[in-house]
């Protein structure tokens, strides 16, 4: 009996020491994988004018298909949106504006929105940068030299459906509006011609809201889009004693929470076995005396 107890002593304290090194160990290596200099106020300010500006491109090439084998290759016009983002930090903010600035008008690309904020000693910039296709990847690979880069990212999304569902919109909308024309012609009472009037103002609205859409699609206007942030300040690099002093607090604090909660659930158990127990208890004593 009481070698099965220090088995059962043993084993249970090698499972709560395994417990606590393994919340230790994940401790630590999350935060390896964390950047703390990541810039995340970057984020509202992206959002707010990615609803105001989008830049386009397209790419032509041929594809062969079975079906027109006999035909030749197939000339495909693809239209999409490229964006890359990248955030930096650097100590030397004049230095490091004035190359991403000289970068910039190098690749004779656009600055389409800019926001300064800060004193000196904790400045942030924050640029929207259109730049023509082919001169996208050479701007995006001088862009992340500049500081310390925090993050980066490049998305790409193909938009030719919404390219085609604008146009094939537009191609409707004329058509509506040559009908709406023709029938103002054979004139009528004087309330469907101001209905016909008045259908005829909102197709004309509609069609300069999709005007200007497919406009970012034209030629002159084609860009991939850059959002980029320079953030002054040192970049903090955090020694490998300090991550074992956050993660041991970590651990020792999360690992006694565990515990107190088991504690708490297994009186809280052991309390609701008793009160049951007594119940039967009680119940079979008034059998008895029934009986």
């Amino acid at each position: 009996m009481k070698q099965t107890f220090k088995k059962r002593l043993k084993r249970g304290i090698i499972y709560l020491v395994l417990l606590f090194i393994g919340l230790f160990i994940f401790r630590l290596v999350y935060g390896y994988t964390v950047n703390p200099n990541e810039i995340n106020e970057n984020v509202t300010f992206f959002q707010e004018i990615a609803s105001t500006r989008s830049n386009f491109a397209s790419k032509k090439y041929k594809i062969s298909t079975n079906a027109n084998a006999s035909q030749g290759p197939v000339n495909v016009d693809q239209k999409y949106e490229k964006i890359a983002t990248v955030n930096t930090k650097s100590s030397e903010f004049e230095k490091e504006e004035k190359i991403l600035n000289d970068e910039i008008k190098k690749q004779e690309a656009i600055i389409q929105f800019e926001q300064n904020t800060g004193n000196k000693g904790n400045r942030r910039l924050q640029l929207l940068i259109g730049v023509q296709p082919e001169k996208f990847d050479t701007l995006y690979n001088s862009l992340t030299k500049i500081g310390n880069v925090q993050s980066k990212e490049i998305t790409k999304k193909d938009k030719t459906n919404e390219y085609k569902q604008l146009n094939a919109k537009k191609e409707s909308l004329l058509k509506i509006r040559e009908s709406l024309i023709e029938l103002k012609s054979k004139g009528g009472k004087i309330e469907e011609f101001i209905n016909l009037e008045n259908r005829i103002l909102n197709i004309e609205e509609e069609l300069q809201g999709l005007g200007v859409q497919l406009g970012n699609y034209d030629a002159e206007n084609e860009f991939c889009t850059i959002k980029f942030s320079l953030i002054e300040g040192a970049e903090n690099n955090i020694s490998f004693i300090h991550r074992v002093k956050v993660a041991i607090d970590w651990t020792v604090s999360t690992y006694l929470q565990i515990m107190a909660s088991l504690f708490l659930i297994t009186g809280f158990v052991y309390l609701a076995l008793l009160i049951i127990d007594k119940l039967n208890i009680f119940g079979g004593m008034l059998n008895k005396l029934d009986n």
